[in-house]
């Protein structure tokens, strides 16, 4: 069993362009517990936004210096589908595919999920997914 919180990319791009907020406090707590789980997803949406070369290697290090999920990307890639129609059905339409796929795998892997990002408590009403409070 994995311990930890996922901390989104609509976290991430705040903590890391310095807006210092709740959230950031929040983020240097979990760093300071040793609390952060990455998931690829996140790696790939957090770092493809740098633009400066330097800063793209140090983020990196740091990212990867957590633990890291590593996932079956066809399993994943078929629970984040399954989730999406499912919450279609509901009537629910998320509207970044990357969310369903980050969710499917924190609810499968039982991880909570630090956001801000309307699409994941829309996805935790009517699923499993556990959000940090």
């Amino acid at each position: 069993m994995i311990n930890g919180t996922v901390i989104d990319t609509s976290i991430w791009v705040n903590y890391y362009n310095s807006v210092m907020d709740e959230r950031s406090e929040i983020v240097n707590k979990l760093i300071d517990d040793d609390d952060i789980v990455i998931l690829p997803v996140i790696l790939q949406e957090t770092l493809q936004g740098i633009k400066v070369d330097k800063i793209f290697a140090l983020t990196k290090e740091l990212l990867l210096s957590y633990h890291y999920i590593s996932i079956d990307s066809v399993y994943s890639a078929i629970m984040a589908a399954d989730l999406y129609r499912f919450l279609r059905k509901k009537g629910i339409t998320i509207n970044k595919p990357n969310d369903c796929l980050i969710a499917a795998i924190c609810i499968d892997n039982n991880i909570q999920i630090f956001h801000n990002d309307k699409d994941f408590d829309n996805i935790a009403k009517h699923t499993s997914l556990k959000i940090y409070k």
